[in-house]
């Protein structure tokens, strides 16, 4: 069984026949390697964007890859995904979170009509295989690549990162480190017709406190200090997507802010819980922001 370990680099791009925007794809990177994980072969390949003729500011800054590299390229979204398709061939694709095959279905459907590659076949969530791997699996918060590659103690520095086929590299160091032949198996999907609906699935915020997919007796907290309950004084309060209460600790007399953020996905509810200190009222501007930043994420 051989592998391709793509990724995708994207920029945003307003469609003024759809009149919405797409994450247009600008670079295919990827990496192919046998059952052992030896690489096989490489494969990169710019794209000219059609939708959107100039590159963001912040997508320039953190790719270096410029307008005129792009239009010099000469390379239709239709050519390199063809070519693309040949390099997987009947290997199994894996990619770093699914984001970029929500991108490639979003641009073969722009193109083509239909959002499902006709090559792709076979596919692993490379991401979720190391957080499970690795023992960090938490439906509320993902594992990046950076902090993966860190965790395994893996030498970065002369990585290129935010270039298609480095990052398919570094993804590929991390995937060495988490590799069983065994237990990878569990974790590759055929992508057929249920396949494609988990990955159109749209993902919702629950703010309705009477939602019945919501069990709020499990919302139980306990004092960071003295690691016993603490008790719900307020009622539960909906602010940025999320449920707020007041708790206090009778034993170390502490307040605390309870922040409940619950997600409906394909596989059911999430529930994410924080416990915190209230902050003064002059930095509660601040982590409101980083708190709003944090529930898109």
């Amino acid at each position: 069984m051989n592998f391709v370990i793509l990724d995708l680099e994207w920029n945003g791009s307003y469609s003024k026949r759809d009149k919405k925007f797409y994450n247009e794809i600008i670079e295919f990177g990827a990496v192919k390697t046998d059952s052992n994980l030896n690489i096989i072969d490489t494969f990169s390949m710019l794209v000219t964007p059609t939708i959107g003729k100039k590159l963001n500011s912040r997508i320039k800054a953190l790719t270096n890859i410029t307008n005129e590299q792009l239009k010099d390229a000469h390379n239709t979204f239709a050519d390199v995904s063809e070519k693309f398709g040949e390099f997987l061939g009947d290997a199994v694709l894996l990619t770093w979170g699914n984001s970029d095959i929500h991108a490639l279905m979003e641009n073969y459907g722009y193109y083509f009509g239909d959002d499902r590659p006709p090559y792709l076949t076979k596919y692993c969530d490379l991401q979720i295989y190391c957080e499970f791997a690795l023992g960090v699996h938490d439906k509320g918060k993902q594992l990046g690549l950076s902090t993966c590659a860190d965790l395994l103690n893996i030498d970065r520095n002369d990585l290129v990162l935010h270039r298609a086929l480095t990052d398919a590299e570094l993804s590929l160091l991390c995937f060495r480190k988490c590799y069983d032949e065994e237990k990878i198996k569990k974790y590759i999907s055929n992508c057929d017709l249920e396949f494609y609906k988990k990955m159109t699935f749209r993902t919702t915020f629950i703010t309705d406190i009477e939602n019945p997919l919501i069990d709020k007796s499990l919302w139980t907290f306990t004092c960071p200090d003295c690691h016993t309950a603490v008790k719900q004084v307020s009622d539960w309060a909906v602010k940025n997507r999320s449920f707020r209460a007041k708790f206090v600790c009778e034993k170390c007399n502490k307040e605390f802010i309870a922040r409940v953020i619950c997600k409906l996905r394909y596989e059911g509810v999430t529930v994410n819980k924080k416990l915190t200190i209230p902050r003064p009222p002059e930095t509660k501007e601040n982590d409101n922001n980083n708190e709003e930043k944090q529930e898109k994420e």
